[in-house]
């Protein structure tokens, strides 16, 4: 029993090892095509659009509450990069609301329909993390904030947002930031770093 604990322990750290590598690995590559996602495959579809409506929508289509579901978005982002469960939950029900509130009536029916569905999947997802342990937190993140980037398609954005990559986190996962600067929220501090810029939103 005493070897096979001792096995156990073992085998957890060549994992982390190889997991902290393979990131670091990652990370060269990013230097290497300097910000720019040729090597790695990131499938952006999702049956909310099609890759031919990708070019985001143009400032004067801003949305003063999709600025507001954005801002939640960045408070719970943030409290994942600081393995603040507490505050990812609290943020989780905060962006619930804001969701719930956006008005989709100035848009197109077809961005309506869109816009309805992307919603309300995201809503679903705001809705676990508010009531989840930090782990699976992480797991509703990664589509949450598919369901972001998607909304913003439509509605525009007033900021410049940087869409960023993380190899290692089920098998690549994409989240928005403000800043260029990687902070990982699905790793957190245990690999602060651990990502790149895969593109930019204005």
């Amino acid at each position: 029993m005493k070897n096979l604990k001792v096995i156990t322990g073992i085998l957890a750290m060549t994992f982390l090892t190889l997991t902290a590598m393979s990131c670091k690995d990652a990370k060269k590559e990013q230097n290497n095509d300097e910000g720019h996602n040729t090597e790695m495959n990131h499938d952006n579809s999702d049956g909310h659009h099609d890759s031919d409506k990708k070019e985001m929508a143009m400032n004067s289509n801003q949305d003063g509450n999709a600025e507001m579901i954005l801002k939640d978005y960045f408070n719970l982002k943030d409290a994942l990069v600081s393995d603040d469960e507490a505050k990812a939950k609290e943020f989780g029900a905060v962006l619930k609301k804001s969701l719930e509130n956006l008005d989709v009536s100035k848009y197109t029916e077809e961005q309506q329909t869109e816009l309805k569905e992307i919603v309300e999947d995201a809503i679903e997802h705001a809705e676990h993390i508010s009531e989840s342990p930090i782990a699976h937190q992480r797991e509703h993140f990664k589509i949450l904030s598919k369901d972001v980037t998607d909304m913003v398609v439509i509605t525009g954005t007033a900021n410049t947002l940087y869409e960023q990559f993380c190899p290692m986190y089920d098998r690549g996962s994409t989240w928005l930031s403000k800043s260029e600067e990687v902070r990982n929220p699905y790793y957190g501090s245990r690999m602060l770093k651990c990502g790149k810029v895969q593109k930019e939103i204005n």
